[in-house]
């Protein structure tokens, strides 16, 4: 499940990170987004709305992948679960959280941003890994090095990252894929700029292509 869960992600290339206020606008979201080529979406749960329109935007596309975000402790996990969670993220991990996700069976993808987050991922059975927040941990250089001692794991970056960076993360032999909030951001939701939004996805579809 962990590989087949990287492989989707790899094919992704970069996973638009949202926050989305109002679930009457995930259908015309999740539109967007498949629009411009768009296969997998990760929501956050920071707002009231994240649930609903995370079950709003696999009713409106069937094919999007559509995980849930900012899980940040064992009820946060088991409500995404049951409110049909594709995937988990999380910003870090707890022996407790770990322990959960696995019980859940659900492709899941721990936070790190130290070499000791990651050899405790590692111990909990984890090897793809979020690496965040990227940019303030150190970015390029900082995750490049993650490689020497850690080469069986794999990341993906988020936080702080870019349109601009986001070529030079997937260029990285360790980095799978990367979350990027641009792409769809809580302004552009709000204003229904859904054209604006397709054109942004088209540009991650073809990072995807040339990764």
């Amino acid at each position: 499940m962990g590989v087949e869960f990287e492989q989707v992600c790899g094919q992704a290339g970069v996973i638009p990170v949202i926050e989305i206020d109002d679930a009457d606008k995930a259908a015309d979201l999740a539109n967007a987004l498949f629009d411009g080529g768009i296969r997998v979406v990760e929501l956050t749960m920071r707002t009231p709305a994240a649930l609903a329109a995370m079950q709003a935007m696999k009713t409106a596309h069937p094919e999007l992948v559509v995980g849930m975000g900012t899980i940040l402790n064992a009820d946060n996990a088991r409500r995404a679960a049951d409110h049909g969670a594709d995937f988990l993220v999380s910003p870090g991990l707890t022996p407790a959280l770990a322990q959960v996700a696995i019980g859940l069976e659900l492709p899941f993808l721990p936070g790190v941003a130290t070499s000791g987050d990651v050899m405790q991922a590692r111990d909990a059975g984890f090897n793809f890994l979020k690496f965040f927040p990227a940019m303030a941990a150190g970015g390029i250089t900082y995750l490049k090095a993650f490689g020497g001692p850690f080469g069986d794991v794999r990341f993906c970056p988020t936080g702080g990252i870019g349109a601009d960076q986001a070529p030079q993360f997937l260029q990285l032999k360790n980095v799978v894929c990367v979350g990027g909030s641009w792409v769809a951001t809580r302004a552009m939701i709000k204003a229904a700029d859904w054209a604006g939004i397709t054109a942004n996805a088209q540009i991650v579809a073809a990072m995807a292509k040339a990764k």
